[in-house]
């Protein structure tokens, strides 16, 4: 290229148009919101929201929920602890009530922060606060609840998350009703759970035992495996949540599942957060459904705004 000087703008008479009415566009109007109204059903008020991006993925997977529970195939949850912290068992419970969760698979601060919940009402400690004292996780009850439930899961031979249900239910806790181990117990509804060893507060107590913790979540990931397999022709899965152990745990379920020559097809799966971390939408929403195996949604915001509207949607489909 010369010099400025030796620059001339590009001409623009000679630029091709077309007609506007010719091209295909993505949104029209009819696609637009409504503006809502005081005395909106919830119908009503879904109805109106606009017919665009997250709101279509969010209609289609519903849609998929539907059709999986007509078909009598697992909707499994995968879940990280900042469900519990965001105050949304009391959704989950009741879409269990309703048959849209047949199974719920945890990293283990959902153990945490679910144990303290129904044992005392209250969790999520102020980690800079203690953290400098040396504190942080030192809660004596939730360690030995945790550690307890791990050695008899070990000794049976039976998932952590069930193990973790029982121990839990066998002290009667105050709060039951919102903890999602108990009511996953209770009905029994698969609970599987899947650590991180040194990850979470149990595991630096004196309670702790590594092998116990280990063999009890190999035991939920074999059982979690065996969910997977049965998504084939229709299943559902959720990542909510969980941005690195759910996602890898989900994907390692599909290789298994797949790699014991078993088809995985027609599956539906989705992820929300508010971020598009790497891990979910490779190892959840793409990998697993790519070359026509399935559908997979990516949702972004906050938990405590996309599952309330997720149920929503699910309950006004169904009346």
């Amino acid at each position: 290229m010369g010099h400025y000087d030796d620059l001339e703008p590009i001409g623009l008479s000679g630029i091709q148009t077309y007609e506007l009415a010719s091209r295909p566009s993505k949104v029209t109007v009819a696609d637009f919101a409504s503006a809502s109204a005081a005395d909106d059903t919830l119908s009503e008020f879904l109805g109106k929201l606009p017919n665009i991006l997250a709101v279509q993925s969010l209609r289609s997977l519903a849609s998929d929920m539907r059709r999986a529970r007509a078909l009598g195939k697992p909707i499994i949850w995968g879940i990280g602890g900042h469900v519990v912290k965001t105050g949304l068992a009391p959704i989950i419970i009741d879409l269990m009530e309703r048959g849209f969760v047949t199974a719920v698979a945890a990293n283990g601060s959902v153990l945490v922060h679910d144990t303290e919940i129904a044992m005392v009402g209250f969790t999520s400690e102020d980690v800079d606060a203690s953290l400098g004292k040396g504190d942080f996780g030192a809660a004596r009850e939730t360690g030995e609840i945790l550690n307890c439930a791990s050695r008899r899961a070990a000794d049976e031979r039976i998932g952590l998350g069930e193990a973790m249900g029982r121990e839990v239910s066998s002290c009667s806790p105050a709060n039951a009703g919102s903890s999602l181990l108990c009511e996953a117990y209770r009905r029994k509804l698969p609970f599987t759970a899947h650590l991180t060893i040194g990850a979470d507060i149990g595991h630096f107590h004196p309670s702790a035992d590594g092998a116990a913790l280990g063999a009890a979540s190999h035991t939920d990931f074999r059982l979690f495996s065996t969910l997977v397999k049965g998504m084939n022709g229709g299943g559902v899965y959720i990542n909510y949540g969980s941005a690195v152990v759910m996602p890898e745990i989900f994907l390692k379920a599909v290789t298994v599942v797949r790699n014991l020559g078993n088809d995985l097809k027609d599956i539906t799966t989705a992820n929300f957060d508010f971020i598009q971390a790497y891990r979910p939408l490779k190892n959840v929403v793409r990998r697993p459904t790519a070359n026509g195996a399935g559908r997979g949604y990516s949702i972004i915001g906050h938990h405590e705004l996309t599952m309330p509207l997720l149920a929503a949607q699910l309950i006004a489909g169904q009346e």
